[in-house]
């Protein structure tokens, strides 16, 4: 009998062989790892982090696991709802450009709280996140074009999947339970673009590792799910997909090579919604190679691929929050400063009278399809009457072209000062990179500590 779309899953997620795992597969999700920790470190004052740690602390139940910017325990399902919310905080995590979202941000948190509490080894998680990774991307590919185009946010309509079989496949549950945690999934997702600019994006990524914990929690005792749930007549795909076929993709679970190694992980040079990211390269790029000044500028044209400008909501922002979604404000901003950082992102920055008067003067299209490949044409006008161009295929921090390990350590380096988090980046650098070597309470202490000792300091400054 033909398996349903949960089944195969399912399969895949009991009959997977770790030994699959390449090396190298093994240093992208290390690096994955070591960017989610520091982007939740660097995003622990922002608004939607305060709020949502205000709401953990009034939960009641064991307190069993920890968060990484504070070093507080919570619950299991707390502690991962507080660190998704803060790896997503300030928009800084890593990215898939198949999934057109954030998958580690979405995956790692409720991972490694379930691993505190079974005391898990880091092998154990890196294994795990590599399982999540596979399903999260499969799926994408077989829907996400479509989906993302008519408002859902994919890092929790679709990445939720992929932290719901990461855990079961860390808990060992067998093939009914893993078939009945992806149909309590389909009980809970959801997550849209409309909430993009608002704490309530944060918290989507935030929320989906809550779910998963939920949904292994409840199989893991015997709660049920249809087997259908994902591409029956009234399943997931009909309801949120148009009735796309997952088959094609989900017959290649498995296939070498993995999607941590054929899609690879895209860690984020600017923190602001990765649609931007062409651009500001290019942007620096030609401020760097024909200096100007802010004043001498008319207009700006930027023309991008097709499809590449949905997330982008916000033309005329008021916040950092909406900044991080206007293609208007990231190019403003990268002509004014000559840098788009995490400061670029406060509310102040935003609100410059300077700023606001040439928003309207950043014209943004998109080209025909298709969606790939992907690019953005720059054009920019002085008011001498010069024009410069410039294309821009190249993406710095894509898988064709990463960051370095150094390259990623000095952007750690910034999160956890901007954080306030007194450790030394390479220190924990070096811990997630070999944590497939170690058990994961090592990055946990390391974490505690120095946020024990951080908070030691401010008191003692204070």
């Amino acid at each position: 009998m033909t398996q349903t779309a949960s089944e195969k899953i399912a399969s895949f997620v009991v009959n997977f062989d770790p030994t699959t795992i390449t090396p190298a597969s093994r240093h992208v999700a290390a690096r994955a790892l070591f960017d989610t920790v520091v982007c939740a470190v660097a995003g622990v004052q922002e608004p939607a982090s305060q709020l949502s740690l205000q709401y953990a602390q009034g939960q009641t139940g064991p307190h069993m696991a920890t968060v990484w910017a504070t070093g507080q325990k919570l619950s299991l399902e707390m502690a991962a709802l507080v660190n998704g919310t803060m790896g997503h905080a300030l928009d800084f995590d890593d990215v898939s450009s198949p999934l057109r979202g954030h998958p580690t941000v979405a995956i790692l948190p409720a991972l490694i709280a379930l691993g505190e509490t079974q005391q898990a080894q880091g092998r154990d998680i890196i294994n795990a996140y590599i399982v999540g990774f596979e399903v999260t991307l499969r799926l994408a590919r077989a829907i996400v074009d479509e989906q993302y185009a008519k408002g859902w946010h994919s890092t929790a309509s679709i990445a939720t999947f992929g932290a719901t079989v990461a855990c079961a496949h860390l808990l060992k549950l067998d093939h009914a339970q893993i078939v009945n945690a992806l149909g309590i999934t389909v009980s809970q997702i959801a997550g849209t673009r409309q909430n993009f600019g608002t704490m309530s994006k944060p918290f989507q990524a935030g929320q989906a590792n809550a779910v998963a914990l939920r949904a292994v929690m409840l199989a893991r005792v015997g709660f049920d799910a249809s087997a259908k749930a994902l591409d029956g007549d009234q399943g997931y795909t009909t309801l949120y997909a148009d009735k796309m076929d997952l088959h094609a993709e989900l017959d290649q679970l498995g296939s070498l090579p993995l999607e941590i190694e054929r899609s690879g992980i895209e860690i984020k040079k600017y923190p602001l919604c990765y649609a931007t990211h062409r651009t500001i390269d290019g942007l620096l790029d030609m401020l760097k190679d024909t200096p100007f000044k802010f004043e001498q500028l008319d207009h700006v044209d930027i023309q991008t691929n097709y499809r590449a400008t949905v997330p982008l909501i916000h033309s005329r922002p008021q916040t950092g929050l909406e900044g991080k979604f206007s293609m208007q404000y990231a190019v403003t901003a990268a002509l004014h400063d000559g840098e788009v950082v995490l400061k670029t992102f406060e509310d102040t920055a935003v609100q410059r009278a300077d700023i606001q008067a040439f928003l309207p003067k950043v014209n943004v299209t998109e080209g025909a399809p298709p969606l790939f490949p992907r690019w953005a044409e720059l054009t920019i006008y002085l008011k001498d009457g010069t024009v410069l161009k410039r294309r821009v295929e190249k993406l710095r921090g894509s898988k064709e072209h990463p960051l370095t390990d150094a390259e990623l350590v000095t952007k750690g380096a910034d999160c956890c000062s901007f954080g306030k988090l007194n450790i030394s980046a390479a220190e924990l650098a070096h811990i997630c990179f070999t944590l497939d070597q170690q058990p994961l309470g090592a990055l946990l202490k390391a974490l505690t500590g120095a946020a024990l000792a951080s908070n030691a300091s401010a008191k003692k400054a204070a």
